[in-house]
């Protein structure tokens, strides 16, 4: 029994990223086409679109802004022409800022996460799902994160951003289920990524040790969880939100 997504065409926004070249390899590896999305990093794209057709896979860059509906409508229209009906969506992109306590974190941070995690997931919905219902089914994956478990010092922003991307998916999933369209979400922990392995950055003692299994996660193990989610073989789970963070947070009942 294995991941088979032969037939498949998946959309990963923010693809160009530390976590999100790595979707899109994981899933062209599992057999998919792949929609490799960005915003400025148009030669990054291409040299990952060079990678996915290298391993027999068809692939388009497509830039767009994922917090405009307008460039996202745009965005599944040139998509569509290249590849044909997207079967997956994964949500990953995410504007970055710089963490700052409640009382000194400008308004525009708020904004731009709002705009990034919660009207993105919204805007990717109205541009994807449409089609999903004709097809008779799909999956929506949404990149979260541990830290809207752990609401730590600074982190007021982005928490609040993943937690409001959290209410859109749970009720996302209850919308479309009837249409056999799964919606989960995918939380990574502090994973260690391209840029941790360059600059020998692996190990975190503190972080670590409050780890169970006292290591930090890879992009592959971030990668490997939406592969599955994107699979058949998680064609009877919806509305979840799964930390892959070795523990670091537990979801309870």
């Amino acid at each position: 029994m294995g991941i088979d997504l032969n037939g498949r065409t998946a959309l990963v926004t923010g693809a160009t990223g530390e976590l999100g070249r790595v979707m899109a390899r994981t899933l062209a590896a599992a057999g998919a086409d792949v929609a490799v999305h960005y915003n400025t990093n148009g030669a990054k794209a291409q040299e990952l679109v060079a990678e996915i057709e290298g391993m027999g896979r068809r692939a388009v860059a497509v830039q767009a802004d994922i917090t405009k509906l307008d460039s996202i409508l745009a965005m599944r229209d040139a998509v569509t022409a290249e590849l044909g009906h997207v079967h997956i969506v994964v949500a990953n992109a995410v504007i970055q800022y710089q963490w700052t306590s409640v009382l000194e974190q400008s308004e525009d941070d708020y904004r731009s996460q709002f705009e990034s995690c919660v009207l993105q997931s919204v805007h990717l919905a109205k541009a994807f799902v449409p089609a999903m219902i004709e097809q008779g089914g799909g999956r929506m994956i949404g990149i979260n994160t541990e830290c809207a478990m752990q609401n730590f010092e600074t982190q007021s922003a982005y928490v609040a951003g993943k937690r409001g991307m959290d209410g859109v998916y749970r009720i996302l999933a209850k919308e479309v289920g009837p249409h056999q369209i799964t919606v989960n979400q995918i939380a990574p922990g502090w994973t260690i990524s391209e840029r941790d392995r360059t600059n020998g950055t692996e190990r975190s003692e503190g972080y670590d040790s409050r780890v169970p299994l006292k290591r930090r996660g890879t992009d592959q193990d971030i990668a490997n969880a939406v592969a599955f989610i994107a699979s058949d073989l998680a064609g009877f789970i919806t509305g979840t939100y799964i930390p892959v963070c070795g523990g670091n947070v537990m979801p309870a009942i």
